[in-house]
């Protein structure tokens, strides 16, 4: 079984000196599967536009809600156009991020409460991005019965509380590169608490690159070090793992299992 990316973003423009070269590679570096994922509509767009490109990428369909500022009717009328591409396979990231000052809260709120509202018409799985905002987040997910639409906790970063909350919800952890890094006790502690199958990798490339690439550009290759982390804290061999975590986000995006390769 090869390594499922469940969140990543080739289309910025990190990625613009050797994008092809390195999508061409993913597979002889062991890359079964990758999620391009929106933050904006032009990134969703390139999402579904990567999509339709390689085989073993797939897209999500959202906004991110550090853009929301100045969404309209007609962008989630745009967001539910390409959420009916059929390599859309989410709708996300969306969310809350309170983590910069003079933020626009009632803004961010109100979008992402239509996305969710989205992602239930469409009967699709969400993205869902949390910074600084675990409380808001939670209650307008539980007002919106997040629980009947399902998906992933993007970047899981808040404590085991929060997590079992999640997990009894249905959705699924995402686990990438801050897993390696020392300080990184809160996540390591619900690694090791949570069921083995309910969470899966990711890496937020070009972004959160594991130990020891920390700081510089991240790609998918490297989940083969999230990997190890994880196994390490689980007990299990390295290729459970990944088999696990493969099947699993065969089961959040609603995919067809993946034969071995």
């Amino acid at each position: 079984m090869m390594i499922f990316d469940t969140h990543a973003h080739y289309d910025d423009e990190a990625f613009d000196g050797d994008r092809e070269l390195l999508l061409e590679k993913m597979a002889e570096k062991g890359i079964g599967r990758i999620v391009n994922i929106g933050a904006d509509l032009d990134s969703t767009k390139q999402s579904a536009a990567l999509a339709e490109k390689y085989d073993f990428i797939y897209a999500a369909a959202g906004v991110h809600p550090s853009d929301t500022d100045h969404m309209t009717e007609a962008d989630m009328d745009c967001l539910r156009s390409t959420a009916r591409c059929d390599k859309v396979v989410a709708i996300g990231e969306i969310g809350l991020d309170y983590h910069y000052p003079d933020i626009d809260k009632a803004s961010q709120k109100k979008w992402f409460q239509r996305q969710l509202a989205l992602a239930e018409e469409m009967k699709l799985p969400v993205v869902i991005h949390s910074r600084d905002a675990a409380q808001d987040t939670l209650a307008i997910m539980q007002e919106n019965h997040a629980e009947r639409i399902g998906g992933v906790i993007h970047c899981f970063s808040y404590g085991w509380e929060m997590a079992k909350i999640y997990l009894d919800m249905g959705f699924y952890l995402g686990i990438g590169g801050v897993l390696t890094f020392k300080n990184a006790k809160k996540l390591k502690e619900v690694v090791q608490r949570a069921p083995i199958d309910r969470l899966v990798l990711e890496t937020d490339a070009p972004y959160l690159a594991p130990e020891p690439f920390r700081g510089k550009r991240n790609e998918s290759p490297y989940l083969s070090y999230v990997a190890e982390a994880l196994a390490q804290l689980k007990g299990l061999p390295v290729e459970s793992v990944v088999q696990i975590t493969a099947e699993n986000a065969e089961k959040l995006y609603r995919l067809e299992h993946m034969p071995n390769e």
